[in-house]
């Protein structure tokens, strides 16, 4: 065992590429990352939400054993069952500083020498001042990333991420995507701003967290070689090529209708305007929306 690891909290956005890097840390030789990739362990001390993901870790449990006394022998499978099991005693320790202390030894558990472990958690971004406050003070390796997407994109791509779990059948998948699509305009435009706040996230976490310690970044630039590099020196990691062919949950294609794309336009132009202004080189995808939105 070395000295305490960098511990790095990926809060979101949602769907702006958590997932692609998951797996890349998981595969770096300096990072030590559990198979369960969103804990939400900081939602469940905010929320009490314990019960909820109680039922689904033992869903998840069941379900492992099921497939190992069928007879699947894959390492991973193993792997993913000790970590379910480790994760359920864990959110079982309650809270204070014993639940605190199971929850960096889980994280902690079998990395060696590696330098890093992580919690990537994109709702974490939804979490109050104090509460992000409380994270950064778990150590003084403590890092935050957090990514940003075109903001219609993002919310197309949250969109038919809903409808693909609701539709009963694709011929019902399109009008799905739609209606979640609308449902988050509607709720936008009433004042409820949630995973598109990108002016609420970024600003409960800079007033939380150390600059030095927070690093906001572009899911295109993450995407590129420079953009790559540039996160793995944030993280103290050695460099390493990303398979940026590779997407992951990159979900059912299907165009966003024009009429929807001009009302999305309107109802986020705030976050472009705002984002805008911290990265004055945005991506051509951003500026394409940002034309049409001033058009």
């Amino acid at each position: 065992m070395t000295d305490a690891p960098t511990l790095l909290f990926c809060v979101g956005a949602t769907k702006a590429g958590t997932s692609w890097l998951y797996r890349h840390l998981s595969q770096h030789p300096d990072c030590h990352l559990r198979t369960i990739k969103e804990l939400h362990y900081f939602d469940m001390l905010e929320r009490r939400t314990q019960p909820y993901y109680r039922r689904r870790l033992r869903a998840r449990i069941l379900a492992l054993k099921d497939a190992i006394a069928d007879g699947d022998t894959r390492p991973l499978v193993g792997r993913q069952l000790r970590d379910a099991l480790a994760w359920k005693a864990v959110i079982e320790a309650g809270e204070g500083d014993a639940g605190i202390a199971a929850y960096l030894a889980y994280l902690d558990h079998g990395r060696g020498d590696r330098r890093l472990v992580a919690d990537i958690t994109p709702s974490y971004a939804l979490l109050p001042e104090a509460r992000l406050r409380q994270m950064a003070g778990l150590g003084a390796a403590t890092r935050f990333l957090y990514l940003l997407r075109d903001p219609v994109s993002r919310l197309w791509s949250q969109a038919r991420m809903l409808a693909s779990r609701r539709a009963a059948d694709m011929a019902e998948f399109p009008s799905r995507a739609v209606a979640a699509m609308e449902a988050m305009l509607d709720a936008i435009l009433r004042g409820l701003p949630d995973r598109e706040d990108y002016i609420g996230a970024i600003g409960r976490l800079r007033a939380a967290i150390a600059p030095d310690r927070l690093l906001l970044l572009l899911q295109d630039e993450m995407m590129t070689a420079p953009g790559l590099a540039r996160l793995h020196g944030f993280l103290g990691l050695s460099d390493m090529d990303g398979n940026f062919d590779k997407r992951v949950h990159e979900g059912t294609p299907l165009a966003l209708p024009d009429d929807l794309r001009a009302r999305a336009q309107r109802a986020l132009r705030p976050q472009y305007d705002f984002v805008a202004r911290l990265v004055p080189d945005l991506p051509d995808s951003w500026r394409r929306n940002m034309t049409e939105v001033h058009g």
